[in-house]
């Protein structure tokens, strides 16, 4: 730890945006001269099974103020996911149930520990449904704290109003919902992503509504998902989750553009290779990187040996998971089987075959192979795409 100036400049060097101005500083000085740790909170709402990359980003910020000393509370929005965060959303999000999220919540804690120090000193993982399970009389006490207009500010409440688009009640007080969760443990510092600004801000006005001191918000920079564009995310299907196998993540970090990989290094907080190395080569350096971060060195030279393998010499992988098949009068319909056994509707799988993006055995498929005997099939080596493999089992 340096000086409460030192330690705030170095918090804040890779954020969006470190507010009000002086705030972390002071919060800093406070926290030396009273003795105590900061509790800096971060909460996520388990809407999805796993945590991806851009999480990261966040809870990497979360274990820096573990790593001077101070105390980070992980807060699992079990309740607030009951909801759905409007925040970048043009329309009101699916309601999953309640099943669905506390198993979710469940793989967020578990994974989250990838990331953070699993230290009880230094962290504190927290349910929202602790607190947000509330008596009638204790919301009308938080629904006080907030005006109808000051939650239409928000930009994506304003866009949907003026289109006439529909705004639940119950996503207007999804920002104070997370507002209350600073109170209920009594936060120091807030940190989210730029699409969080507007509730980080907002539950300050929570706080100081129940006489509390303010926070003070820290937000990251939004990580762009695979295809470089849009915010990366699992309903997007841009993302890269940190438990996925090592040859998935290696192979869907190479299909990140170029020009995207500047941001990928910066917030990821991945060392860049030496000046001079061409995009190729730097882009394999920060797949192998990942990897490493979250199974290890060997499992990086295995994903990299492997690939090499597979599309620079364009054999198949060592391990192929098999596809049961039948045959029906002594054929297949490919396109069945290739929906089937990868996960796409049939005119997808037509589509790739139009394209040559299906080989067999090494050898691109024709469009007009749509029904192939049981004899060519048996025992072949099915490719859909660049990374796909199935070895075929037909009875």
């Amino acid at each position: 730890m340096g000086s409460p100036a030192e330690d705030a400049a170095f918090l804040a060097r890779n954020a969006a945006a470190s507010l009000p101005a002086g705030c972390l500083q002071a919060k800093l000085e406070a926290a030396v001269r009273e003795g105590r740790q900061l509790r800096a909170k971060l909460g996520l709402d388990p809407t999805a099974p796993d945590i991806h990359l851009g999480h990261t980003v966040v809870l990497s910020k979360l274990r820096e103020f573990q790593e001077l000393g101070h105390r980070v509370v992980l807060i699992v929005g079990d309740y607030t996911a009951r909801v759905g965060d409007p925040s970048g959303r043009s329309a009101t999000r699916p309601v999953l149930s309640g099943e669905e999220i506390d198993a979710n919540a469940r793989t967020y804690q578990e994974q989250a520990f990838h990331v953070l120090l699993d230290d009880p000193e230094l962290l504190e993982v927290r349910f929202n449904s602790e607190w947000l399970d509330m008596q009638m009389e204790d919301l009308f006490r938080l629904a006080r704290t907030t005006t109808v207009a000051q939650l239409l500010e928000r930009d994506d409440f304003a866009k949907r109003w003026a289109a006439n688009a529909p705004i639940s009640i119950l996503e207007l007080l999804y920002p104070l919902m997370q507002g209350y969760d600073s109170v209920a443990v009594r936060s120091d510092v807030e940190l989210g992503g730029t699409d969080q600004t507007f509730n980080l801000l907002l539950a300050r006005d929570v706080q100081r509504a129940y006489g509390q001191p303010e926070q003070c918000v820290l937000t990251m920079p939004i990580l762009p998902g695979v295809d470089g564009a849009e915010k990366m995310s699992k309903s997007v299907g841009n993302h890269i989750g940190i438990t996925e196998p090592p040859g998935e993540i290696y192979g869907r970090t190479l299909s990140l553009p170029d020009e995207a990989m500047d941001s990928w290094f910066t917030l990821l907080a991945v060392e860049r290779p030496p000046d001079g190395i061409g995009p190729r080569d730097a882009k394999h350096a920060l797949a192998s990187a990942l990897v490493e971060r979250f199974h290890g060195a060997d499992a990086a030279a295995a994903a990299a040996e492997e690939f090499a393998r597979v599309h620079v010499q364009r054999s198949a992988p060592e391990e192929i998971e098999e596809l049961a098949l039948a045959a029906v009068n002594g054929t297949v319909h490919l396109p069945a089987a290739i929906a089937e056994g990868f996960g796409m509707s049939r005119s997808d799988a037509r589509r790739l075959l139009a394209q040559g993006g299906v080989r067999l055995d090494g050898e691109p498929l024709a469009p007009a192979d749509l029904d192939l005997p049981r004899e060519r099939l048996d025992g072949a080596v099915l490719q859909v795409g660049k990374r796909h493999f199935r070895r075929l089992r037909v009875s």
